[in-house]
């Protein structure tokens, strides 16, 4: 077995990879949890949340006297070798899985200690001088360092979720702009409304968006509370005096997060509200990003049999029988990441639900979900702004001329002939297929000079006065 090395545990021993930073309970966790195929090493912000927990830690630890100074500038040099991208293929347990993250934090714990032997001129696996669990995990326990770490990876994944949100809302802005001119019908309920311009609707796009900014970031910021040093529930057993509040500070200095204790440390351990209430920013966004696209779908559907307004940039064929067809694949994909948003979020749901007494042990499907989400629409959102977004068209005289043939325009003559009438002459209108216009004429209603001024598509775009 030369291309092994053995390490033991409660269970007994087993055989390591002999090059592999991580240790035994790694490889069990390896063996055991074959569920998602998404593995720890997939979500590089996690894995850096869990360098700056464990150097946070150790920087503690040293500063109360629990730990040498040459082991904690070791254990420093490794997290932040880790967190500059390092060994990051040395995390590979399932996102998923039992114990509630006890596999994810030993997996820490051993990379971690086996880098800094490796550093001290020592082999893998020589845990007396440097140990996973007496020395990287000292003063911590799964319980306070697995959910600290979580929110750790997930401020810095909120970072990266929020710049894409912020680009795709500047590229509706720009469209915005220049459709300022293209006169088109607006519908409520899919039916003709009232006149407006396309520039106005891919403006409203923009803002809606715009708005879940400040939404994402504000439930983030929950996040900065954290349990370091309550260790196993929240009573601070195993943790010396002070050492929460420090651990704190030292993990604010650390990652730029203004990360504080949690004023009451046995309800923060088993506590997910932060989680539920930031998966639900995700899932607004989704709501959003969805309807977004279903619009984009209608607005280019056709090109002869409908809507028509618009055009999508041709991504691909689009039909393996239907020659000359092309679909608009990339509103169709962000649609689909938004269905697996809204399931994730309800999965979070459950998850938190299921804590119980003392510890939520849920959390590894839950942060994982959180995770996916964040991912997941990071890339839907580059993908419809570069893909899609960016090379959007508009078919202006499709769209004037359907404000020209609209029933809908009648809804300006409100206030001047009174519903009624107006009712009349819509009716008319629909039943000869003859034209409002020429209806208001024939019936002199209103003078030709008058209705010209009333129905100018460019005066129904805004308030005004009779």
């Amino acid at each position: 077995m030369e291309n092994f090395r053995k390490e033991s545990d409660l269970l007994g021993e087993l055989n390591v990879p002999a090059g592999a930073y991580y240790g035994v309970q790694t490889q069990r966790a390896i063996d055991n949890f074959k569920i998602s195929g998404q593995l720890l090493s997939s979500y590089p912000d996690f894995i850096k949340g869990l360098a700056f927990v464990k150097k946070a830690a150790a920087k503690t630890n040293y500063e109360l006297g629990l730990l040498e100074e040459n082991l904690y500038f070791k254990i420093a040099e490794a997290c932040d070798e880790i967190v500059a991208g390092k060994y990051h293929e040395q995390f590979p347990v399932d996102m998923i899985q039992g114990g509630a993250g006890t596999s994810i934090n030993m997996n820490a714990n051993e990379v971690i200690a086996n880098i800094v032997l490796e550093k001290l001129g020592k082999n893998k696996g020589e845990y007396e001088f440097c140990s996973p669990n007496d020395h990287i995990n000292l003063s911590q326990s799964t319980n306070d360092a697995y959910p600290t770490a979580i929110k750790m990876g997930l401020l810095h994944m909120n970072i990266g979720l929020v710049e894409r949100l912020e680009k795709i809302v500047e590229a509706f802005r720009a469209k915005g702009k220049e459709f300022h001119d293209v006169i088109k019908m607006g519908r409520t309920q899919l039916q003709d409304a009232v006149p407006m311009t396309l520039g106005q609707e891919f403006e409203a796009y923009a803002a809606t968006l715009e708005e879940d900014i400040s939404k994402l970031n504000n439930n983030a910021n929950l996040f900065v509370e954290v349990n370091m040093g309550a260790t196993a529930i929240g009573t601070g057993l195993n943790a010396p005096v002070g050492y929460a509040t420090l651990c704190a500070k030292n993990l604010a200095q650390i990652t730029g997060f203004p990360v504080v204790s949690a004023p009451d440390l046995v309800e923060a351990t088993p506590d997910t509200g932060s989680y539920v209430i930031y998966s639900s920013a995700t899932k607004r966004l989704a709501v959003k990003l969805s309807k977004i696209c279903n619009d984009l779908r209608l607005l280019s559907s056709g090109p002869r049999a409908g809507l028509f307004e618009i055009n999508l940039p041709p991504m691909q064929p689009g039909s393996s029988i239907m020659p000359g067809k092309v679909n608009p694949v990339i509103p169709e994909v962000v649609n689909q990441v938004c269905f697996k948003v809204f399931g994730n979020d309800l999965t979070v749901t459950f998850a938190a639900e299921a804590g119980q007494l003392q510890l939520n042990v849920m959390e590894p499907v839950l942060s994982h979900a959180i995770m996916e989400n964040i991912n997941f629409l990071s890339n839907a959102l580059d993908t419809l702004r570069e893909k899609c977004v960016v090379g959007i068209t508009a078919n202006k005289e499709i769209c004037l001329n359907m404000v020209k043939h609209s029933i809908g325009i009648v809804t300006a003559l409100n206030p001047y002939i009174g519903y009624k009438k107006s009712t009349e002459i819509a009716k008319e209108a629909l039943e000869t297929g003859n034209s409002v216009y020429n209806l208001v004429l024939e019936k002199g209603v209103l003078s030709q000079e008058k209705l010209d001024e009333i129905l100018d598509p460019k005066n129904m775009l805004k308030p005004h006065n009779k």
